[in-house]
């Protein structure tokens, strides 16, 4: 049996098909998603987590029609601006992993700030993959590392902070890990769920975790 997970990344997928379901414009079903996150990030203190790692934009989401990457930006800046007070009072820790090349200066500022203002919460931290992927991840590593180790190696990473997640959860049905977290979830557990990330509640949150309890790991030995 394993312990509680600790460290826990999720691929929040299926915002899109959720508005289209809901006969909504696609960035109501990112706005819908972003309160998910917000709820389960408050779950997550609650279930002893100490890091949520969430999947908010890839870099390879630039091909997505413009009308919707320009509805993403804006939200991201107003969810940033308006919640990170708030988030600061409940002890959250923000991260954002990435590259922040071809960012909006004012939305790399907005960043910045956010984790300038949460810098010494230790209740939980929140990693937001924006504008991320974890080849670019590896590679823009690769580019300033001069040693001969993976512990070394790992300090060239966007965040050499963030602990290995021990579980890994997607939502949507689909079974992949779509280029996240490459380096970091090598020997993550994965739970895939069929539920649309806006649907994704606290209960299939539990189960998420009561299933990767009763898994046994084993990283490489035998049992």
């Amino acid at each position: 049996m394993s312990a509680s997970a600790r460290y826990v990344a999720i691929i929040t997928d299926g915002n899109g098909r959720w508005a289209q379901n809901q006969g909504l414009p696609v960035v109501e079903g990112h706005r819908a998603g972003a309160d998910i996150v917000k709820a389960r990030l408050r779950d997550a203190v609650e279930l002893g987590i100490e890091e949520l790692t969430v999947f908010s934009f890839s870099t390879e989401n630039w091909s997505r029609p413009a009308e919707e990457v320009s509805g993403l930006m804006a939200m991201f800046d107003e969810r940033i601006r308006a919640e990170t007070p708030e988030l600061d009072a409940e002890g959250v820790r923000m991260r954002f992993v990435g590259r922040r090349e071809g960012v909006a200066p004012e939305l790399v500022q907005r960043m910045a700030w956010a984790e300038e203002t949460t810098a010494a919460n230790e209740r939980i931290t929140l990693f937001v993959a924006f504008n991320y992927g974890g080849r670019a991840e590896i590679v823009d590593a690769a580019r300033t590392f001069k040693g001969d180790s993976e512990d070394e190696f790992r300090n060239h990473l966007y965040a050499p902070e963030m602990h290995d997640p021990d579980l890994l959860i997607r939502t949507s049905g689909e079974q992949r890990v779509s280029n996240y977290l490459l380096w970091q979830c090598a020997y993550s557990e994965l739970v895939f769920r069929e539920e649309l990330w806006p649907d994704f509640g606290r209960s299939a949150f539990e189960e998420c975790l009561s299933e990767f309890e009763a898994r046994r790991r084993r990283f490489g030995a035998r049992a």
